[in-house]
Formats: C-alpha cells, structure tokens, sequence
C-alpha cells in the first residue's frame, strides 16, 4: 500500500487552514435561510464552489510544494556542508579510536593531511592521545604546540543517539559509540600580544645593604665616602642595564623599578649583582653584602610594592645576602649562601624587651608554646617568657604535648616542690580552651605556624608574639603584633637571655630556670663548636651569672645506653655520597626520641674528615624526619627547602609525609645531583 506524504504541526495547520474556513461559512449560511430562501441558496452554491477551488488548488499544488522543501532542505543541507568544509577554524571528526574520519580544509591546509587521511589524530599531534580522547566525557580542551603555533584544542564529543534516531533498520539500545568533534583555534597571536604586555608590566624592587654600619666602621673616615659610592655605582650599573630606574632613599636602601621581561635575565645570572657587590675593596675587612625583594604580577603597583615589602622582610629575616622574588603566591630565593653577620650592637634587643614588656603588661594570660617535639632550645626559650610574665605578675602557661628523653630531666626541675604552679604546662586541648581575644600567644623557636604545637590557637587572638633565631620560609605566622627573627642568633635562648637583661632592672631566675635557657644554647651551639658569636658568650655569661650550673647542665643532658647504641648505628650503616654528603637512618624502634638522636647523629658524622654535609632521617609518628648539618662549605638549608623545611645554612631539617626512607633518601640524592650540575654546590 502505497503512503502519501503528510503535513504535519504549524505547516499542516498552515495548508489546511483555507479549507477549515469552509464550515464558517457553512454557519455563517443557515441564518440566512431564516430571512430569505434565496440569499440562503446562493451562499450555500457559493459556499460549495469554494471548497471545491480550495481542494482542489490543496491536491494540484501540494506536489509542488513538497518538492520545493525537499529541494530546500537538500541545498540547505548542501550549504552547510560547504560551510563547514569552508569554516575558517581547523575542524576534524575523530572516531572512539582516535581514528580521523573527516576534515575540512582548513585542517588540510594546517597539517597537509587530506579527506583521505584516515590515521590517529597522535600522529599528527602526540599531545592528543588515545587515552585523552577517550576520557573526555562532555567537552574538554588543551593547549597544544604545533609546527611555531600555538593551538587550543577543543575536543566534543557527539554521542550517536542524539544524532540518529531510532529506525527500522537500526537499533541503538545499549550503544555506546561516539564519535569526537576537533576544533583547532590558533592563539599564536594572541598569545604573543599577552606575553609582550606581561614582558612590559613594571616590577618594584627593594635593595638594602645588610652590613653598612659595620662595613663603614671597619675603614677609615676618609674612605668611607668612596665605599659608599662604589657601592651605588654598582647597584646603579647593574638596573641600568636592565633599562630599570634607582632612587636612594635613604643612605643604604634604594627603590628600583623595571620592566618584568628583565627579571627572567636577572634570574638566569643568579642576581650577580649580590657577587659584585662583595668584590668591592677600599681597605674595608669585611664584605658588603646586599638583600633585596622583588614584587611582580600583582594587579596594581601598589600591590607590587607591597609584595616588595614582604620579599625584602622575608631576605632579611632569613639572614641577608639574598634576593627574594615574590609572583603573587610563588616566592623564589636567589643567594644565601654566606655566613650571617653578627651584630654588635644590642639596641635591637633592648627595643625589642621593652615592646615586649608593654604587651605582656595589657594583656591578663599568656601561653608559649614552641614546635612540635620541643626541643631544649624551645623548651629553655618559653621558661625565659614564663620568668619575664612573672615579673610583672601575669599568668604565664606553657604548651607541651610531648616531653622526649632529652627535655625530661629538665621538666622534672619545675614542680610543685620547686614552687612552680601544676599548671604551668599545658596541652593542646586545654590551650585551645584557654585562649581568647585577651590572651598573648608567644611563639618560640618556630615561625610556621604548621610547626607549632598547637597551630588552633593562633586564629584565636590577634596578640601573637614571634621570637626565633631560623631563617623564614613562604609560610609563617600572620600578623604578629611584634615579631623577632634573627637567623645570625645561635638560638632562641640566646635572644631570651638577651632580653631578659633588658626587660627591666634586677630580674632575678632561679637556678632551674637559668640551666634551662643554658641548656638551649649549649645543645644548639653543639657546645659552643657552632653559629658562635661574641653575644653568644654574653648570654652565657650573664646565665652563669644568674646561677646556671654548666656541670648540672652536662648531667641533664646525658643521653642513656639506647641512644648511644643508635647513634652507632647510625655512624656505622651511613652512605657517602659524592665523596662529601653522609646519608644515614637512625633507627626509631629502640630510642624513645629518634629525632632527638637523629639530629645529634647529624653533628657527629661531621666530625668525619671529608663530610661536608649529613643528611640522617628517621620514621616517627608516620612522618620522616630529617636533620642535616654542615660545618660552613655546603647550605643544607637551601637543601632543605626544596623538601619543604628550612632551618640555618648549617643546621636544617624537613618533615615528609607519604613517603618511605627509601624515598627520602632518593630525593635528597636526586637534589643533590641538581644543585651540584647547576653548580650551586661543589663536591
């Protein structure tokens, strides 16, 4: 049975519609009956010849007019094809395989690949892979680099139910065949015109020089003059060449502004400047040495100089001689690599007791707390808080969650029977409790908030108090109301004592208290054998002074027969490598503190001719420890870094996570070998 094409919806409506005006007319015809037989007759022939034109018209033409849609729809079909085939955007149409059905001719005359190409997409371009196609699950895109173009890549993937639909020859239940649509657009220009209005942004530099007072002082007054501006004809010389533009503000900072293509020179030469700088000789003993802070990528120049601000705070807190490069949340260091300078005078630390002191007067509770796993250090610098709080009566409380084998002889001193409060030390959970808007948070030892024994009780207060003597990382506390960070200090009880002597007249520590800091300064000196100054043996002496004990101190610190015997085996399965690094693990199940005899393995393996580093790790609380130390040719703390820690340029340490020792070991290997082909160090 032969079936006709019919019309259907708004077209059907549309054909249909001068025939359905046929029973208007029918209605329209029967009331003129009523009035006259006649008109009655003539609308009704009238009405019968209309719908016999209207059909009649409906059958002729129909034919016609299905075959002008047809025609229509095949031409329309017809010039989109072309379209397409024409389209000035490379288009290709890629099976589930990867596998090129069609192109259009822009794709051809891009790759040269014709309609008869029917090969992997990869092998045109590797970065589109089988597996890549296949994971793309709606749309996706990524950017490619082909033949000097820059291309992104648009993958769409077209799902054969939606574009055929069901017949009676082909069933699509259950199919998952797909095919994926290849747009390729070229951003060569584009991307072109971004890089060379990023190349022209302006960049804020901060340049101090670290040492110009003890610089000055070490030559005589005539020559004082032409150090000074041979200092300034280097630091100008070198931003001239790279078109950039120095101010001198005051008489040893400047401000610097140039372009940013011109940072990534600076970067390849290692900031020579800081090299050249030191060259500069007029009878002076000791080398000039300059920090400077750069502050790019931000939105605004203000901000650029903000983030200036930061970097130059941050190459002074980490001891000088460096330059700090802070991109919005990307910080990079350059330099770093000399010894830090001593200061000699003590007016810092008397400006920084007395700020001290007008904090802990307005404020009614204080707690201390240093790092994770305090150490001696840490633990001697929160006693020195807790004597400076009781001088003025305020309740002084301190965090400790762990005590090691080392740090218990020293804890046991302050009792109840010594006239010590049983609840001077408290734990995380009771400090959180504890701490509101009024109480003072003083952190010792530590300047990352993650490494500090109760991070939680840092977004508590707004009163933060940070005294540490290790250099700083992209991560530290926030928004201290007074912050003390000198990496020249040999420890952080050296900087205590020091203030304790400023913070007002007469302070009196029992000899518990004075052993404690003692303690610290001796485990971290390694007994005055390392970071010793002349301000180190003040505060020793002025400890001394105040009652501290050096033989009660060395009994304190004896280390029994277990870690004696791991320190042992450290020394016995450690690895040379390069002739020069100590790599070793000290063994965690048969010490109560392996990180504790980690470090100090670390001090005694550089007591092997030739060690110029050493590197021991060991397992605790499912984190890797490492503790690395270095006598003054290698900075284990730029090591250090790149796994995440930091520390001084001869003592350091990091804490990994997710990682095995054999893993550890590889990657301080592995960062090893860089730095030695860059030649950042030597063997």
């Amino acid at each position: 049975m032969k079936k006709s094409i019919k019309f259907k919806g708004r077209l059907r409506n549309y054909m249909y519609g001068p025939m359905l005006l046929t029973i208007l007319l029918v209605l329209m015809n029967i009331p003129m009956y009523l009035y006259q037989l006649e008109s009655g007759l003539m609308a009704t022939a009238f009405t019968v010849v209309y719908f016999l034109a209207v059909t009649a018209s409906f059958h002729r033409s129909k034919p016609y007019f299905m075959n002008e849609l047809i025609n229509f729809a095949t031409q329309y079909g017809t010039v989109q094809k072309k379209l397409l085939n024409e389209f000035d955007v490379a288009y290709a149409l890629i099976d589930y395989n990867g596998k090129i059905l069609w192109v259009n001719e822009k794709f051809t005359e891009l790759t040269g690949k014709g309609k008869d190409y029917h090969r992997s997409v990869t092998s045109v371009f590797s970065h589109i892979t089988r597996e890549i196609i296949q994971k793309n699950k709606t749309e996706s895109q990524l950017h490619i680099s082909w033949d000097g173009h820059d291309f992104r890549a648009q993958l769409k993937r077209i799902e054969f139910s939606s574009i055929t639909p069901e017949n009676d020859m082909v069933s699509l239940d259950g199919s998952d065949e797909y095919m994926t649509a290849l747009y390729l657009y070229d951003e060569t220009q584009l991307n072109r015109y971004i890089r060379e209005n990023d190349d022209q942004k302006l960049v804020a530099a901060l340049v101090y020089i670290d040492n110009y007072e003890e610089a000055l002082n070490s030559i005589e007054d005539v020559k004082q003059s032409l150090l000074v501006a041979l200092i300034d004809r280097k630091v100008n010389k070198y931003f001239s060449g790279m078109d950039g533009l120095v101010r001198k503000m005051e008489k040893d900072k400047y401000f610097v502004v140039f372009r940013y293509i011109y940072l990534s020179k600076m970067e390849e030469d290692k900031f020579s400047l800081l090299d050249e700088v030191k060259t500069v000789k007029v009878g002076n003993e000791m080398a000039v040495t300059l920090s400077i802070g750069i502050g790019s990528t931000a939105d605004t120049y203000n901000q650029n100089y903000e983030y200036a601000r930061m970097a130059i705070g941050m190459a002074l807190g980490r001891g000088g001689d460096q330059v700090v490069v802070k991109e919005g949340e990307r910080i990079t260091y350059f330099g770093g690599s000399s010894k830090q300078v001593d200061k000699m005078t003590r007016v810092k630390a008397r400006v920084k007791a007395h700020a001290l002191r007008e904090i802990i007067e307005s404020r009614t509770h204080v707690i201390v707390m240093g790092h994770h796993i305090a150490d001696v250090d840490s633990f001697g610098a929160a006693v020195g808080v807790y004597c400076a709080g009781r001088v003025l009566d305020k309740k002084v409380q301190i965090v400790l969650n762990e005590v090691t084998t080392s740090l218990r002889p020293l804890k046991e001193c302050f009792n109840e029977h010594n006239g010590y409060e049983p609840d001077l030390f408290i734990n995380s959970e009771e400090a959180i409790e504890l701490t509101n808007s009024n109480t003072l948070v003083m952190v010792v030892d530590t300047n990352r908030p993650n490494y500090t024994d109760c991070p939680e009780i840092l977004k508590k207060t707004k009163s933060i108090v940070v005294f540490d003597h290790h250099r700083q990382g992209s991560e530290v506390v926030e928004n201290p109301i007074l912050s003390y960070i000198e990496p020249y200090a040999s420890s952080t009880c050296e900087m205590i004592a020091e203030v304790l002597q400023y913070f007002t007249e007469n302070i009196k520590l029992t000899a518990c208290e004075a052993d404690a800091i003692y303690a610290g300064i001796l485990i971290d000196t390694n007994n005055f054998m390392q970071k010793t100054g002349v301000r180190t043996f003040e505060a020793a002496a002025y400890l001394r002074r105040c009652g501290a004990e050096v033989t009660r101190v060395r009994k304190m610190l004896r280390n029994d027969m277990a870690d004696y015997k791991a320190r042992a085996e450290v020394m016995r399965h450690a690895e040379v490598y390069h002739g020069a690094f100590a790599i070793s693990v000290c063994p965690a199940e048969i010490v109560e503190s392996p990180t504790v005899v980690s470090a100090q393995s670390a001090n005694e393996l550089l007591n092997i001719i030739g060690i110029k580093a050493s590197f021991v790790m060991t397992e605790y609380q499912n984190r890797i420890f490492i503790s690395s130390r270095s006598i003054d040719e290698i900075n284990v703390q730029s090591i250090m870094e790149r796994l995440g820690g930091g520390g001084h340029a001869n003592i350091a340490g990091a804490q990994l996570s997710d990682c095995s020792i054999e893993e550890a070991k590889q990657r301080i290997r592995t960062i090893l070998d860089e730095m030695i082909e860059k030649g950042e160090i030597e063997k």
